[in-house]
């Protein structure tokens, strides 16, 4: 017999499962409505064991306000348009750590039956025909099954969501789990071979999945490691494993798997953990052990009580974490606009919050140009449908990009996806370059990395899209080279937005030298032998933008000038009146015509600049020290006035 608790269950066994609806009758009783069959695990028997599923119907999903998170939500900046139905739900139906010992209780009452899979029933429902790719949880030494039940909900938006549950009598080996799993991940690739499936593992689950990886090399599988027990044999564990199984009640069970979270687990023996944000430790490496190759995500939770279940704290999110991670695809290898998904409101909120400190440093102005001409303070002129080119110019390390994006959303409604140097999504060779981690938030929000391809791609699904022709170059700029532009000398993206009809807005951004002041540029450190080996090393590590053109521009040195701070003054942005090809894609065909149009895009940059630069000498808050005084008067949330219009 198996139970299911509010999901589809099946044995491991079995050729096919169903999900069943447990949701009351009219009458109040459970009723089980079967929904569509789904392919399960084949087995080397010829016999079909059918399921018998019998259940108390799992507790009624509780209503919760979730006050914590609405609370927390609305001391952020709202972005009500922005958020989609099922995420205004997200709050009230998300399960908290409760949950997972109340739905425990049940799954671990034992009934002789062998280790299964079950899908829960808040992941949804998916069409095994879909592009969802499967994802496969792997539990500790619990067995429940339940770790990610903080997770299931939105986990269940982009994967089909399998997870394994180990009956507490059980005794299948190690050996047997490993090849349990294996039959199930070579099923899924032989119904979808070029689909990858996601291993998740916890604690001893974590390392069942290096093993599969290690045994299966041919297999397209992504890992997400949380707490690997690589290093059980030095843990309390030791003193409790002789005790038998049966002599353990339920209620000692659950006991046990509270007591694991609480255990700490030392060491990693085969890596290192490069970089920490807050106490959720995340690592991107290609790993390869004992044959291992594949994508990992090492996972790692640390508090004061040691080592806690990895998924079921606050603010931990796996959904983002992949995301960030760059590892979510439904095919053989990422396509950056088809798998890309876009950030819900609470993760453009921490984005935004994240350089909010530079928002209320420099006190942004950002003005736009409405289809009149007339100028206006706010982002109205920008065109609400794509494809929408926004070209302009780098500032010092491009920081501008920071606060930009997250405004876009906040203030319009519009994802900027921003074409951004491959080394925010690929590891350098040998390391020696920012971590990836550095750039969770760019990838998140939607940048992709620079190629013909995914210029095409991004203008023909009509997104808004953020170029910088003058890119490394550009933001690596020397001394006295501010607000200069590096552009290539032909055109490189005129006729691909002509062939959609894209809107081009021309932008410029000035205030690099308010905040910063370059004191040991590119040109200084190529006489220092040490930093001069270091641009060049760091330079062959990062693929290599435009071999094929001359000039400045192809001067594409790895380096970060030395600069001193300034007292901070102002940002400001100012985005021309938009540039319609829309009717032009015979016209711009034309070399000549395309390089006029170009040509034309780069002097309304250099106008937009030189705008900017002229306005501000007259804005009585240019200082920091004005701004201040103002918003004591006023109030911190009050808009700061800038120069007349």
């Amino acid at each position: 017999m198996t139970t299911a608790v509010g999901a589809c269950v099946f044995s491991a066994d079995s050729s096919l499962a169903f999900r069943w609806d447990m949701t009351p009758s009219s009458s109040g009783k459970a009723k089980r409505n079967p929904m569509s069959k789904r392919l399960a695990v084949p087995t080397a028997t010829a016999t079909t064991r059918k399921i018998e599923t019998t259940s108390k119907t799992m507790r009624s999903f509780v209503e919760k306000n979730s006050s914590e998170l609405e609370a927390d939500t609305k001391q952020r900046i709202k972005l009500e348009k922005y958020s989609s139905e099922s995420e205004e739900q997200e709050g009230n139906s998300r399960k908290w750590l409760k949950d997972y010992f109340d739905e425990a209780k049940d799954m671990i009452k034992s009934d002789g039956g062998p280790p299964r899979w079950f899908s829960p029933l808040e992941c949804g429902s998916h069409n095994r025909n879909s592009r969802s790719p499967l994802l496969l949880f792997l539990p500790g030494i619990d067995g429940v099954g339940l770790g990610l039940i903080r997770q299931h909900q939105r986990l269940g938006e982009i994967f089909d969501v399998w997870c394994l549950h180990i009956p507490v009598t059980d005794r299948t080996s190690f050996t047997g789990l490993l090849k349990l799993i294996e039959r199930t991940i070579r099923s899924e690739n032989c119904r979808s071979s070029n689909r990858p499936v996601y291993l998740v593992g916890e604690s001893l689950g974590a390392c069942l999945a290096l093993a599969v990886a290690a045994r299966n090399p041919d297999m397209d599988l992504v890992l997400i490691l949380a707490n690997p027990a690589t290093s059980f044999r030095k843990s309390l564990l030791q003193t409790i494993m002789p005790i038998p199984a049966e002599l353990m009640s339920g209620q000692m069970t659950l006991t046990l798997s509270y007591l694991l979270s609480l255990m700490t687990v030392e060491g990693i023996s085969y890596c290192q953990v490069r970089r920490k944000v807050t106490d959720f430790a995340v690592l991107y490496p290609t790993v390869r052990l004992v044959g291992l190759v594949a994508e990992v995500i090492f996972c790692f939770c640390r508090f004061h009580s040691g080592f806690a279940c990895a998924w079921q704290e606050d603010g931990v999110d796996l959904v983002t974490t992949i995301k960030g991670a760059g590892y979510y695809r439904r095919g053989r290898i990422v396509d950056y606009v088809s798998d890309f998904i876009p950030p819900t409101t609470i993760e453009v909120n921490k984005v935004y919050e994240e350089y909010r400190w530079m928002v209320d440093l420099t006190s942004s102005v950002m003005l736009s140009t409405l289809p009149d001409g007339k100028i206006v303070r706010g982002l109205s002129g920008i065109p609400s449908e794509g494809p929408v080119l926004l070209v302009g110019n780098h500032m010092l390390l491009g920081l501008e990009a920071l606060p930009m994006v997250p405004t876009f959303v906040i203030e319009r409604n519009i994802l900027v996806r921003a074409i951004a140097h491959p080394m925010v999504f690929f590891n350098a060779k040998d390391g020696g370059l920012p971590d990836l981690v550095t750039y969770d938030t760019f990838r998140i929000m939607g940048s992709v990395p620079v190629s013909a391809i995914n210029f095409y791609k991004l203008v023909s699904s009509k997104a808004h899209v953020l170029l910088y022709p003058g890119g490394v170059r550009e933001a690596f700029h020397r001394k006295g080279e501010e607000y200069k532009l590096f552009w290539p000398e032909s055109s490189e993206f005129v006729r691909v937005a002509a062939a959609f009809g894209a809107k081009i807005v021309p932008f410029g951004v000035v205030g690099e030298d308010d905040l910063a002041q370059i004191v040991l540029d590119y040109n200084d450190q190529m006489k220092i032998p040490y930093l001069r080996s270091r641009i060049e090393e760091q330079t062959e590590k990062v693929v290599s933008l435009r071999t094929d053109t001359g000039g400045e521009v192809a001067n594409q040195a790895m380096h970060v000038p030395f600069y001193i701070p300034k007292v901070p003054g102002r940002l400001y942005y100012y985005f021309g009146k938009p540039i319609e090809t829309k009717g032009r894609k015979q016209e711009l065909r034309d070399k000549k015509e395309a390089q006029e149009l170009y040509l034309q895009v780069k002097s309304e940059v250099e106008k937009c600049v030189a705008y900017l630069k002229e306005k501000r000498e007259s804005d009585p808050y240019r200082n920091i020290l004005s701004r201040l005084i103002h918003q004591a008067a006023h109030g911190l949330t009050s808009q700061i006035p800038t120069f007349e219009l």
